[in-house]
């Protein structure tokens, strides 16, 4: 355990993708420290925010190498600012998260991984995941989930995913959470739970602002607040927590809900 005198790592936050979640990433990361350092303790962290129009519009126009050169830049501020580790606060922008990790020295926490520990840790295998279109339909994230952790992903189909991307663009991201959405999408949990999933991957950092527990019959797995607490113990660099246990439910990892 660490005490009140203890070094504690520096997060650096590349965040702004949308600032909803960022907010929720810097309050999750300062109550988990609060929580495992004491009542005065908060997090040491940088945060990089963009502005997401400029990055939602080079996104939807398909020009992945812009995008990576932006976050690059700000991985390498970053650094040189004294971070000691990286997180991108969005599941979408990992397509580019190679290209940050071959431009700095600092480990970036992929937040695909942590999510299929705990998800593999509860005994799981096969997963519905949540996301972008961009996350839902391109290898990046299926492809890590899969091939490099062993899980089976099944995703909605065409016009559920064009329903859940267009919630988060024109509803998550500023903010609105309508109850017409939050019912469509607990239709759509419900479709790929009888198609076999097992669990619900939210697979933008912005979904948990608009689905519960109740919403689904299968665990949730929010990869916010998972990637969050990744970073809580990466920063305080014991091994408590490191690896995820069963006994402490992956999903809707809120503290007090």
């Amino acid at each position: 355990m660490f005490g009140a005198g203890d070094m504690m790592r520096t997060i650096g936050l590349i965040g702004g993708m949308s600032w909803e979640s960022s907010a929720e990433y810097y309050r999750l990361i300062n109550q988990g420290i609060r929580a495992r350092r004491g009542p005065t303790a908060s997090a040491s962290c940088l945060l990089w925010s963009f502005d997401f129009a400029e990055i939602e519009a080079l996104q939807h126009r398909g020009d992945w190498d812009g995008l990576a050169a932006m976050l690059v830049q700000a991985a390498r501020r970053l650094e040189g600012a004294g971070a000691d580790m990286l997180l991108l606060c969005t599941n979408t922008m990992h397509r580019v998260a190679p290209a940050i990790t071959s431009a700095v020295s600092i480990p970036l926490l992929h937040i695909a991984d942590p999510t299929a520990e705990r998800i593999r840790a509860a005994g799981l295998r096969t997963v519905g995941l949540l996301g972008t279109a961009f996350t839902m339909e391109q290898d990046f994230y299926r492809g890590r989930l899969s091939e490099r952790h062993g899980l089976e992903v099944i995703v909605p189909d065409a016009t559920d995913r064009a329903t859940v991307h267009r919630v988060i663009y024109e509803e998550l991201v500023a903010g609105t959470v309508a109850p017409a959405s939050r019912a469509a999408y607990r239709a759509i949990i419900a479709r790929m739970v009888e198609a076999g999933a097992e669990a619900i991957v939210l697979g933008c950092t912005e979904i948990m602002l608009l689905v519960r527990p109740e919403d689904s019959a299968v665990p949730l797995f929010d990869t916010t607040a998972i990637h969050a607490e990744a970073a809580i113990d990466r920063a305080l660099g014991g091994a408590e927590d490191r690896v995820p246990s069963a006994a402490r439910p992956g999903y809707r990892a809120r503290e007090g809900e």
